[in-house]
């Protein structure tokens, strides 16, 4: 496994002093909220994107892609029943999938409960064909840039669409990309699945792509109550080997601080492993 965090953790700093911390504190990469970076991906130039790949580059980071794809937009939504509105957000997941492909990445984590949500009268079974509809459209030209979409279930509280992986792959299925796979969130594992999410690992380690760690406190892995060390091992098991990025949503202690002590433990975590085989 390699280690990655999200962003926008780092709201008040700008690029390069991200990348410096984050290369420094040791990990290897770094994860992209687009909102970060400008309202619409599109007012990012292709000299600001080749800019900031360096800039990670020349710390040693990797940019694996990004995730928060629709937060802080406007006439975007997934499930929409305005066909308007859906083609609007198939294109612009192209303009986003097209940015993640100039900034060095290769995956974007589809979360935004807020853009996904069924809107009063859409049933499940037609807000899953409204997605698939978008997902259909834009994944093609997605595939052309090397990028995949990861489909990432989120708990009942933030959402009322796709809230179990079981949900996460009906859509897959019904889509039936290469380049539309799963995303697993360990805090939104704890909120929505039944199973310990070990098993949950376990059982849909074929469709596993990409990996969130946190915790339900909203804090990072190793300042919460949660156990990390059967969840590391289900994915040692399962041969996962991607990366595990850590997302927070309470910055309360601070950048730094979160940084390192979920770095710290998540290390901590694999030298125990490491040492029981």
């Amino acid at each position: 496994m390699r280690f990655a965090i999200c962003q926008e953790l780092f709201v008040d700093w700008d690029w390069e002093r991200q990348c410096r911390f984050i290369a420094e504190t040791g990990y290897d990469g770094i994860e992209v909220a687009p909102f970060t970076l400008a309202p619409r991906i599109g007012e990012v130039s292709q000299e600001r994107r080749q800019t900031l790949r360096k800039q990670a580059e020349d710390q040693g980071l990797e940019i694996i892609g990004l995730h928060w794809l629709l937060a802080k937009t406007e006439g975007l939504h997934l499930t929409s029943p305005d066909a308007k509105v859906r083609e609007a957000t198939a294109r612009y997941l192209v303009e986003l999938g097209d940015a993640c492909a100039d900034l060095g990445g290769m995956l974007m984590v589809f979360g935004s409960p807020q853009q996904r949500s069924l809107p009063p009268g859409v049933s499940r079974e037609t807000g899953l064909a409204y997605a698939a509809e978008i997902f259909r459209q834009a994944l093609p030209p997605l595939a052309d840039r090397g990028v995949e979409i990861l489909m990432e279930p989120l708990a009942r509280t933030d959402t009322n669409f796709i809230n179990t992986c079981a949900e996460a792959m009906d859509l897959i299925e019904m889509v039936d990309a290469p380049n539309f796979r799963l995303h697993q969130d360990v805090k939104a594992m704890l909120g929505a699945e039944g199973d310990p999410v070990p098993d949950v690992i376990r059982e849909y380690a074929p469709h596993l792509r990409h990996f969130h760690a946190n915790d339900s406190n909203l804090l990072g892995p190793g300042m919460g109550e949660t156990d990390f060390e059967p969840i590391f091992r289900a994915l040692h098991e399962v041969g996962y080997d991607g990366w595990v990025s850590v997302e927070v949503f309470d910055y309360s202690p601070g950048a730094e601080q979160i940084a390192r002590e979920s770095l710290r433990y998540m290390k901590d975590v694999e030298a125990r492993m490491t040492k029981s085989e």
